[in-house]
């Protein structure tokens, strides 16, 4: 019974289109977020002089809310994630779930 299940599951086009959908936006959303950390990694190891530029009187530099902006962005670009996957990837399994059943 399993077994025919999974070869519903696997032969259907919605099945394929969730699993490309969900791939393909997982990857772009891990590649944006690879090119700002190594980008970041990257300007501290060749122009340190670039985020030690003081803002203010105090000991705040710019990379200080660089550094902070990065965790942000990180915890934006996970509630797109998130945001997609309760909008368009739940409807998608769901359907998916319905057409196997």
């Amino acid at each position: 019974m399993k077994e025919d299940i999974v070869n519903k599951l696997v032969s259907s086009p919605r099945y394929r289109e969730l699993v490309a959908k969900r791939s393909s936006f997982g990857w772009l959303l891990t590649a944006i977020m690879l090119v700002v950390y190594y980008g970041y990694i990257l300007v501290i190891a060749f122009k340190k002089d670039l985020l030690a530029i003081p803002l203010g009187e105090g000991v705040m530099t710019v990379g200080i809310p660089v550094g902070i902006g990065i965790i942000v962005f990180t915890v934006i670009i996970t509630g797109i994630y998130v945001h997609r996957a309760n909008a368009e990837f739940d409807d998608l399994t769901k359907s998916v779930l319905k057409e196997v059943e």
